[in-house]
C-alpha cells in the first residue's frame, strides 16, 4: 500500500462519483447520516478494484426505501429483517444497512438483530479492523475507531475487540480470516491465530453451505496457499478438509518434499499458473483447484513400507477419488463439481505410464474417452503434478506431455475424437440384430464403443459385420 494521503485521495475520488454523490445528497437532504463502509473503504486504501458498494445509515429500513426508491431503477428488501435494502442506482447494485449492534447467544451464529444509533457502534461489531472503517458522506470524513488504517499499513488482520469473543459470536469469521489472508496477502495477529486454534471446533455450529462458500472464495483467490496454511496450522482444516491436514503425516515416495501436504500446495500453485497461462482472463477454476489440492488425499490410507524401506502408495488415485467425493458431498458441493473433482483425482496418474513406452492410438483414444469433458483440466492437473527439482526429469515429463497433447490434436482432427461414438447407434443395433430396446442393446453398444476406441473409425459396413460376428459368438 502506498501513502495514507494517496489512499485518502482515492477515497475522495470514489465518493465523488455521481452514483455515490446522489445517494449522499439524498440522505443528507432527508436529515439522515450515510457512510460508505467495510470492503470498499479497505480496497480503496489498498488500491484494489472496488466491486461492491456497501453503505450504512441511521435511517430505518422504511426510511431507506423512502429515500432510495426515487433514485433507483429497481430495489429489493429481502434483507429487510436485518436492516438491509438493496437497490440498482445508475446501473449498479448498492446495499444500504441500518446501523446494527447485534447480540449473539453463543450457541448459534444467528444474531438477535438490534438496530444501533451510532456509526462507531456499528463499526466495532464487525469482523476485522480493516473492514471496520467508514467514510462519512457527504463530508468525506474517515471514521476508524479500531485502528484499521494502522493494521492496513502493517498488512495485519486483527479484530476490533477480543478475537475470542469475535469468533465466539460468529465462528465463520475464522474462515473469513483465512480467505482475507489469501486475498489481501496479510498475516494474522498473534491474538487472532491463538483464538482460531482455541475455537476451531466451534465451526461445527456453522452451516456446511456457508463453510463451503468461504472455502470456495478462498480457493478462488489469486494465491490461496497462505490461507490454506492458516487453516491447517490452526486446526481449522481438521473441521473442513481433514484429508488435507492428514497429508502432513506422509513423506512422499520420491522424497521431493518433506510431506505430501507441501507437494499438494505446490501442485495447487502450479495448476493456477497453468490455468492463467492456458486460459488468460477467465474466472478462477474452482474444480481444478479442488482437484489439485486433494489429488493425493488417498496417500495416508494407502501408505505401505516395502522391503528395503521403500514407501509406496498403490491405488491412492482410486482411494483419493472416493475420499474426495465423500468430503465434497459432506460439504454439499454441487453434483457436477463433486463428480468432476473425483474423476480428475482418479485419472491424475494415468499419464505417467506414457513415459514408460509409446502409447498406441487406442491408448490415446481411451485417455481422451475416459477424461471426457474434463480433458483440459486433466492436462493442467497432470502437468502441475510434476514438482521434481530434477530439471532433466521435469523437462522429460514436460516434453512427453507435449507429445501426448500433439497426438490427441492429430487424432481429434482425423477422427472427430471429441465425440467418440460407435459407428452404429442404438437404432442401428436394434435393426441389425432384430432386437427390441433393452439390456442387450446396451451390451452391443459397449462392444462397438470399445471397438471404436481400439481400432478407430471402421465405417458402418465393417461395424455391422463385426457386430453380427460378436452376436453370433455370444449366442453360441
Amino acid at each position: 500500500m502506498d501513502t495514507v494521503a494517496s489512499a485518502l485521495q482515492r477515497l475522495d475520488h470514489l465518493a465523488a462519483t455521481p452514483r455515490i454523490a446522489r445517494l449522499a445528497a439524498a440522505f443528507s437532504a432527508a436529515g439522515h447520516e450515510l457512510a460508505l463502509v467495510g470492503g470498499p473503504v479497505r480496497d480503496a486504501f489498498l488500491d484494489r478494484r472496488v466491486n461492491d458498494l456497501d453503505f450504512t445509515t441511521d435511517a430505518s429500513p422504511d426510511e431507506i426505501l423512502e429515500i432510495v426508491v426515487p433514485l433507483a431503477e429497481a430495489h429489493w428488501d429481502v434483507g429487510r429483517q436485518f436492516g438491509t435494502i438493496a437497490a440498482r442506482v445508475d446501473g449498479e447494485v448498492v446495499e444500504i444497512t441500518t446501523y446494527r449492534s447485534d447480540v449473539y447467544d453463543g450457541e448459534t451464529r444467528k444474531p438477535v438483530v438490534e438496530f444501533g444509533d451510532t456509526l462507531e457502534g456499528d463499526l466495532v461489531r464487525r469482523d476485522f479492523t480493516v473492514n471496520a472503517m467508514a467514510l462519512r458522506l457527504p463530508e468525506q470524513v474517515l471514521v476508524d475507531p479500531s485502528g484499521g488504517v494502522e493494521d492496513l499499513l502493517a498488512g495485519r488482520l486483527a479484530t476490533p475487540g477480543s478475537a475470542v469473543d469475535s469468533f465466539r459470536d460468529d465462528p465463520l469469521r475464522m474462515m473469513r480470516a483465512a480467505r482475507f489472508v489469501a486475498q489481501l496477502g496479510f498475516s494474522v495477529s498473534d491474538e487472532v491465530r491463538e483464538a482460531i486454534s482455541a475455537r476451531a471446533s466451534t465451526l461445527s455450529i456453522v452451516s456446511v453451505e456457508r463453510v463451503a462458500d468461504e472455502l470456495s472464495k478462498l480457493l478462488r483467490t489469486d494465491t490461496p496457499r497462505d490461507g490454506i496454511r492458516l487453516m491447517v496450522d490452526t486446526g481449522l482444516a481438521d473441521h473442513v478438509l481433514p484429508e488435507l491436514a492428514a497429508m502432513r503425516l506422509e513423506i512422499d515416495e520420491h522424497h521431493h518434499h518433506k510431506d505430501v501436504y507441501e507437494h499438494s500446495l505446490t501442485v495447487l500453485d502450479q495448476a493456477i499458473g497453468y490455468e492463467r497461462e492456458r486460459h488468460p482472463g477467465e474466472a478462477p477454476d474452482l474444480t481444478l483447484r479442488l482437484a489439485a489440492l486433494l489429488h493425493d488425499c488417498g496417500k495416508p490410507d494407502t501408505r505401505r513400507l516395502e522391503p528395503g524401506g521403500v514407501v509406496t502408495f498403490h491405488h491412492h488415485d482410486v482411494v483419493g477419488s472416493k475420499l474426495a467425493r465423500r468430503r465434497l458431498r459432506a460439504l454439499r458441493f454441487d453434483n457436477d463439481t463433486t463428480k468432476a473433482v473425483s474423476r480428475l483425482i482418479e485419472l491424475h496418474l494415468r499419464f505417467f505410464g506414457y513415459t514408460e513406452g509409446a502409447w498406441t492410438d487406442s491408448a490415446v483414444r481411451r485417455y481422451v474417452r475416459d477424461a471426457g469433458d474434463e480433458l483440459e483440466r486433466l492436462h493442467m492437473l497432470t502437468r502441475a503434478d510434476v514438482t521434481t527439482r530434477n530439471k532433466r526429469k521435469a523437462d522429460r515429463l514436460g516434453f512427453a506431455y507435449d507429445d501426448l497433447e500433439a497426438r490427441i490434436a492429430d487424432l481429434r482432427e482425423r477422427e472427430a475424437l471429441d465425440s467418440l461414438r460407435p459407428d452404429l447407434d442404438g437404432d442401428d443395433i436394434q435393426r441389425v440384430l432384430g432386437i427390441s430396446p433393452g439390456r442387450e442393446v446396451g451390451e452391443a453398444y459397449r462392444f462397438l464403443l470399445e471397438l471404436r476406441t481400439e481400432e478407430g473409425p471402421l465405417g458402418s459396413e465393417v461395424a455391422t459385420d463385426r457386430l453380427l460376428a460378436w452376436w453370433a459368438a455370444r449366442a453360441s
